[in-house]
């Protein structure tokens, strides 16, 4: 008499499955202000960038596709919105080790899903190929209103996590804070190849003209598309490097030059120092 094959042999069509090094997961409700969290999180970590054996997958409020998702990855990293009652913003984290007794699946309707029977069930469903590197972290919410945005302390708790996930999980990334762009007389800004995969992946961006503490600052703001405005980085030259139209931004008086950029964390911006303009030869400023 023949055995019934497991249920993870079911789901085998002859092609392993993706694999990726680290999977993470936002789960949540982006309609309901800081259910939100774990999806923007998941926005967030992808327009810093992040390395190519990374998936990266806004797991909404279907807890079941969670469990799907996890085949084929060395480490998860699950992040979402908790209610226990503690104050707004405060993070919890739950490490692979305290994962082993889960909340039982018998019975559970799939619209009551959430992020623990997802792993309950990703057990019984992919069996020996169920990652056993499993991190959750957990941000407690405190405004739930239908349309809102993320309330200050859960949107600055989520940008300590996406800190901890980057440093923790993507410790091959490197940040180059000394990379340079230049300013074309063209009224153009050049941004190297390097640098527009690393912070501008979906080759768009937000542009905004701040006064910094050493003079005019260059705001590029990372976006996934131009559908919501923004401008498009259009490849320049045979290297890939990216030139994006800065001339209406800036003053009639274009700081021509090669300029320093950075990353900050807080304005979700690489910032381009304006100040002081590069010299040319002769001593004079461009």
């Amino acid at each position: 008499m023949s055995t019934a094959p497991d249920l993870h042999a079911l789901l085998d069509d002859g092609f392993a499955p993706a694999s990726c090094d680290v999977l993470v997961i936002g789960c949540g409700n982006i309609l309901r202000a800081d259910d939100a969290v774990g999806p923007i999180l998941i926005r967030h970590l992808w327009e810093r960038g992040v390395p190519g054996a990374t998936r990266m997958v806004d797991g909404g409020t279907a807890g079941m596709d969670v469990a799907f998702q996890m085949r084929g990855a060395r480490r998860v990293v699950i992040v979402d919105a908790s209610s226990t009652g503690s104050e707004p913003g405060t993070i919890f984290r739950v490490p692979g080790e305290e994962l082993g007794e889960l909340t039982p699946i018998d019975g559970l309707h799939t619209h009551a899903f959430r992020w623990d029977h997802a792993l309950s069930f990703s057990r019984w469903l992919l069996g020996p190929e169920c990652p056993n590197d499993i991190t959750v972290f957990l941000i407690e919410a405190g405004d739930l209103t239908p349309g809102a945005q993320l309330s200050p302390p859960v949107q600055e708790a989520m940008e300590r996590v996406a800190v901890m996930v980057r440093d923790e999980f993507f410790p091959d990334v490197e940040i180059d804070d000394a990379a340079t762009v230049e300013v074309t007389q063209g009224g153009y800004l050049r941004i190297p190849l390097a640098l527009a995969e690393q912070y501008f992946p979906g080759d768009a961006c937000g542009l905004a003209l701040e006064q910094g503490a050493t003079g005019d600052e260059l705001l590029l703001v990372p976006l996934q598309s131009t559908a919501n405005g923004g401008q498009l980085l259009k490849r320049r030259n045979a290297a890939g490097d990216r030139v994006l139209l800065v001339r209406e931004t800036l003053s009639d008086d274009l700081p021509v030059g090669q300029h320093r950029t950075r990353w900050d964390e807080s304005r979700g911006a690489l910032v381009v120092d304006l100040e002081p303009k590069e010299l040319v030869s002769d001593g004079r400023q461009r």
